[in-house]
């Protein structure tokens, strides 16, 4: 068995590339219905506010491994200086079920999340009208899951970007933001300047309740990657809406949740992820307002598990255990 963790996986590097391929690999494969990927139990004990939830899958086609993710999400860590998510990927192989790795870092669970977005980003970009214009891109929470989104639009879109704007409630120090990127950041006032200043706006919250209450305008990709942000409301602005997953996601109080019990939104409504590859949803982007709901989905976790299981094995990276 392979034992990794972050400074292996950072040994190996983020091609933001090669996994959003992965991802994208991997949502085919969903379209196939060949994944098996049971809905996640959460548990809960003491404070509520935390949870441990289970995430198995079994991915085929090239990917051919089952696993299952095993991540802690604690918010009141970061007030003692501890990492909010702690997470473990056990992978097997899919013939045998013999475990073949195991993976120790939260790290794989917030590429996954960051390569999500970057997947359905380029869906956006790519129909974009070619007519050279740069656009702003909005960033609101700006812990590790708010950087990894930075890296990855830098690495995959900085050729189209006018301007990032990020805000935090925690105040963000510019002079800690990779000089690499840094001309293209801007750190806003309010989330409501990051807001209303982006074409493209990503939420990357650990917020409990919903606080955007300003309409998104016209032509804007609403990334609603924290899922607690949108007052229920502004679904009768949004005119196409896409999710991962609707059984996951229409539960645990997200703003799908509420959307749906407030005001009737149903699975008819929405797009799952692996139906929007098509350009018809897409066509008349400047006069469609488009949101985007990730729960979470173990089948991206375990390819992209997989993926850096692979490299390791390539590159001689991390520790063979018995």
């Amino acid at each position: 068995m392979k034992y990794i963790n972050r400074d292996h996986l950072l040994q190996i590097g983020i091609d933001w590339e090669k996994i959003v391929n992965t991802i994208n690999q991997a949502t085919c494969l969903i379209a196939q219905k060949d994944i098996v990927q049971p809905i996640k139990p959460y548990l809960r004990y003491n404070d509520l506010a935390n949870r441990i939830i289970a995430m198995p899958a079994y991915v085929g086609g090239q990917v051919a491994t089952a696993g299952i993710k095993w991540i802690a999400s604690f918010p009141k860590n970061i007030q003692n200086g501890i990492p909010r998510a702690h997470s473990v990927i056990i992978l097997n192989d899919g013939a045998t079920g013999i475990p073949i790795a195991t993976i120790n870092t939260p790290l794989i669970s917030g590429i996954r999340t960051a390569a999500v977005t970057g997947s359905m980003l380029n869906e956006y970009v790519k129909r974009l009208p070619q007519n050279g214009a740069k656009f702003n891109v909005g960033i609101i929470g700006f812990g590790p899951i708010g950087q990894l989104h930075l890296q990855m639009i830098y690495a995959m879109f900085s050729h189209l970007i006018n301007k990032i704007f990020i805000y935090d409630l925690r105040a963000v120090n510019i002079d800690e933001i990779d000089i690499k990127y840094r001309h293209l950041v801007h750190v806003a006032d309010s989330w409501a300047e990051a807001y209303q200043q982006s074409k493209i706006f990503i939420t990357c919250t650990v917020s409990a309740a919903p606080y955007i209450d300003i309409p998104p305008a016209k032509g804007t990709f609403q990334l609603n990657v924290s899922l607690r942000d949108y007052k229920a409301e502004l679904i009768k602005h949004i005119d196409l809406m896409i999710v991962d997953d609707w059984d996951e996601i229409c539960r645990e109080n997200t703003d799908v949740e509420q959307m749906h019990l407030q005001f009737g939104l149903q699975k008819s409504d929405v797009v799952e992820i692996h139906n929007a590859f098509n350009d018809e949803l897409w066509q008349g982007l400047d006069q469609k307002t488009i949101m985007f709901n990730p729960m979470g989905m173990a089948v991206y976790d375990i390819a992209v598990a997989k993926y850096y299981y692979d490299q390791s094995m390539e590159k001689g990276i991390g520790l063979e255990l018995e």
